[in-house]
């Protein structure tokens, strides 16, 4: 268990690869409703802040040769607000659809950490934190939501 350190905020790295183009129509349940669910993001209880290209999208940055590698990272104030978005908005009906437009990658694609308040993490830090999380399991480096005390919805809804 990581519990929240005072002063800190959490961070978070999400990837995947869709299983079409980003304007493949077997897609369209997803990208047309991403921009939403993202502005809901943003005016959500303890958001901070999200990754997005100058467009103000996450989708269009290129993160890997792949076209179809998308990145979500973001900094919220506390675990229970992350967890809010997720489960308690127009997010869970998108996540509950995930299957029909990404397969199972097989390892881990999220990662928790703790920042400094203050801080914004880089594509890179992120990256190189799911990377420990893969290598070396939970640590104070990286970690899923089996390490936050505070939150305990996505046992129910067999996320991690």
């Amino acid at each position: 268990m990581f519990p929240q350190p005072d002063g800190h905020y959490l961070a978070q790295i999400n990837v995947s690869v869709s299983r079409y183009d980003q304007d493949d129509p077997r897609f369209a349940g997803f990208t047309s409703r991403i921009d939403a669910v993202n502005a809901i993001a943003e005016r959500a209880e303890g958001f901070i802040w999200r990754l997005k290209s100058d467009s103000g999208s996450a989708m269009d940055i290129r993160a890997s040769e792949d076209p179809r590698f998308l990145i979500n990272m973001s900094v919220w104030t506390r675990a229970q607000a992350l967890e809010d978005f997720v489960w308690k908005t127009a997010h869970v009906k998108v996540y509950n659809q995930k299957a029909e437009w990404f397969p199972v990658l097989g390892t881990a694609h999220m990662a928790f950490w703790w920042v400094p308040i203050g801080h914004i993490p880089t594509y890179d830090e992120g990256m190189a934190r799911l990377e420990a999380l893969r290598a070396n399991g939970p640590s104070e480096a990286a970690f899923g939501w089996e390490s936050l005390p505070q939150v305990a919805e996505w046992r129910s809804k067999r996320c991690g």
